[in-house]
């Protein structure tokens, strides 16, 4: 029940957090191109639309995770090896811009990117590891159990 209520918190927290992100650089890009900002000489125009681009993407990625996360809430289950690629890279994003943001942006910020983070963290260990084949199948049969402690084998024939 935790671990549908934690993927489904963490789903809703990433669409928000996707919708701020693409609105900030959409302000970003019309502030640069209304005030013709360059850097080094750099053409305004390629500078709004790469921040248009940014957004779009950064967007685009959250939504990814967010949609991860509510397919592990839905189907009770670890998500599958590309999706826990995409949430550690995800995590590992939230925490490198979470040192930056203390310095930068403050401890408000600080706290909202650790939160998720944590979110992002738990949805990658609630789940208990799934034993997966190579094609992603079913759950590999396990090992036997080691012999008893006191029980002793021959290691040659």
């Amino acid at each position: 029940m935790v671990r549908r209520l934690v993927a489904g918190l963490a789903a809703i927290v990433l669409v928000a957090e996707a919708a701020v992100l693409v609105l900030v650089h959409i302000v970003l890009g019309r502030t640069t191109a209304n005030q013709s900002m360059s850097i080094a000489g750099s053409d305004p125009d390629v500078m709004s639309k790469a921040t248009y681009a940014m957004g779009a993407g950064m967007g685009a990625f959250l939504l990814l995770c967010a949609a991860l996360a509510v397919l592990a809430a839905l189907r009770d289950r670890s998500p599958g090896r590309f999706g826990r690629i995409v949430l550690i890279g995800a995590a590992v994003t939230h925490a490198v811009l979470g040192m930056l943001a203390v310095g930068l942006v403050g401890w408000a910020a600080f706290a909202a990117l650790m939160l998720i983070l944590c979110l992002l963290v738990l949805i990658l260990t609630l789940y208990p590891a799934a034993a997966r084949q190579g094609d992603g199948g079913g759950p590999v049969e396990d090992a036997p159990p080691p012999p008893p402690f006191g029980e002793l084998k021959p290691t040659s024939p």
